[in-house]
């Protein structure tokens, strides 16, 4: 059962867990790991080095799209903490689910049709390079760009909302494929496309999720920085 509204930090972990098991996603990507017992979130926050405040804003931004007005606050959410996330985010699709999806769907399309296997998986690459273009270009320029900020360094010619638009493009992409393979690819082990499918679909709304933090949560945060740092 979801619960509704807002954890807090004196919340256990594990009622966090239970109650929104995508939040293990949220989990890894912050490097925490399971086998906590009964410590609160304050608490396994901080036995693993965590700032608390950052986990929550993005665990109570995904779960129930709620923000405290400290989270726009680069003095309360910790940017970098945040950062880190993002990256450990692009690392789990590039370097393990995308690579994982792309097995299955070669696995269930086997060799019987090559132009339709080909078709396919020339589809889905495509889609994951359009994906590691997105995220390179934020390793590149937009976090390079946030860490100069950090350090108090202001650059007229870039706002970080200029990033922001790639990424309907990129979550439209997958959901084609979702399309192709839905209406014009049913034969074949009903169970191996179904888990196919639950992947590209499972993937898909991780994506969102992780543009939604980006969008709703770095944007904003970023865009008060910039803010603090032209008044000075």
């Amino acid at each position: 059962m979801y619960r509704l509204g807002k954890y807090r930090r004196t919340d256990k972990m594990s009622d966090l867990i239970c109650d929104n098991y995508s939040m293990l996603l949220v989990m890894s990507r912050f490097g925490i790991p399971v086998g906590f017992g009964d410590l609160s979130i304050e608490e396994v926050c901080s036995k693993n080095h965590v700032n608390v405040r950052t986990f929550l804003a993005v665990v109570n931004l995904l779960i129930s799209g709620e923000k405290d007005t400290g989270d726009y606050d680069p003095e309360v959410v910790s940017i970098p903490s945040l950062m880190d996330y993002l990256k450990s985010s692009h690392s789990y699709f590039l370097d393990f689910k995308l690579p994982s999806i792309r097995n299955s769907l070669l696995d269930v399309l086997g060799p019987a049709d090559k132009q339709v296997t080909g078709a396919i998986i020339g589809f889905f690459d495509d889609y994951v390079e359009q994906v590691r273009k997105h995220m390179e270009y934020e390793e590149r320029t937009v976090f390079p760009y946030i860490n100069s900020l950090l350090a108090g360094k202001k650059d007229p010619s870039y706002q970080i909302k200029a990033f922001c638009n790639q990424h309907d493009q990129v979550e439209a992409r997958l959901s084609e494929l979702k399309n192709i393979i839905i209406k014009y690819y049913p034969s074949g082990n009903t169970n191996e496309w179904n888990g196919v499918l639950f992947d590209l679909f499972s993937c898909s709304s991780d994506l969102a999720s992780h543009n939604y933090i980006e969008d709703n949560l770095l944007v904003p945060v970023i865009s008060q920085l910039e803010h603090n740092l032209r008044r000075k």
